[in-house]
Order: structure tokens, then sequence, then C-alpha cells
């Protein structure tokens, strides 16, 4: 089972940038899928953008040219390049992984999890 790390979060003001990483320690994932999701306090967790093994991508709407997820499987990490960050972005950014190689936006899909990384933008 793949483990994940994440880093990079932390608080700024609206329309600063930040950069999320997630990495898995001693292990390959270039086969799986990769995606961000996020959680607030009483909410469950909501896809936030994915990349397949193929480079493929997808956003949620509301992060469509603002959020950048990329990969680099020599490293075993994935990013999250966050943009122009608003307050409702603000959340728990969690990483995960499915072993189906395909992005789902249903976090049941992906089989391993980290544990998050705190992100809160103030206006």
């Amino acid at each position: 089972q793949v483990q994940l790390v994440e880093s990079g979060g932390g608080s700024v003001q609206a329309g600063d940038s930040l950069r999320l990483s997630c990495t898995a320690p001693g292990r390959t994932f270039s086969y799986y899928a990769m995606a961000w999701f996020r959680q607030v306090p009483g909410k469950e967790r909501t896809f936030v953008s994915g990349i397949n093994k193929s480079g493929d991508t997808g956003y949620v709407d509301s992060v469509k040219g603002r959020f950048t997820i990329s990969r680099d499987n020599a490293k075993n990490t994935v990013y999250l390049q966050m943009n122009n960050l608003k307050p409702e972005d603000t959340a728990v950014y969690l990483c995960a992984a499915c072993r189906q190689g395909t992005i789902f936006r249903a976090a049941r899909m992906y089989d391993c999890w980290g544990q998050g990384t705190q992100v809160t933008v103030s206006s």
C-alpha cells in the first residue's frame, strides 16, 4: 500500500499562491492516478484535481484556471500549484492515490490517503 505525505500548506492572503506536494517515500506510484481532495470541518472531502498515469488532468470547476496539478514520477511526487487563492479555498488538502490509474471524483475510489495539509486563505 502506498503511503502518502503532503506538505506545502500554510496561511496566506487572498490572491497569494501556494504549492502543495505529495510524496510516497520509498515507493513508486507511476501507475497510480493521483488526486487532491479538500475537506472543511463537518463536511465530506471533495475532489479538487486529479492526474492519471498518462498525465491527463481534471479539475473541479471552481479551481479551473487557478490550480495546476502535475507529477514527477522520477521523484515520486505530485504537486498542486494554487494561484489566486480565495478564502473559499480554505480547507485541509489531502492527497490520494488510485491503483486503477483512472481519475475518479469519488473519494471512495482511492486506495491510499495522506493525512492532509492545512490551507488557510484570509481576505
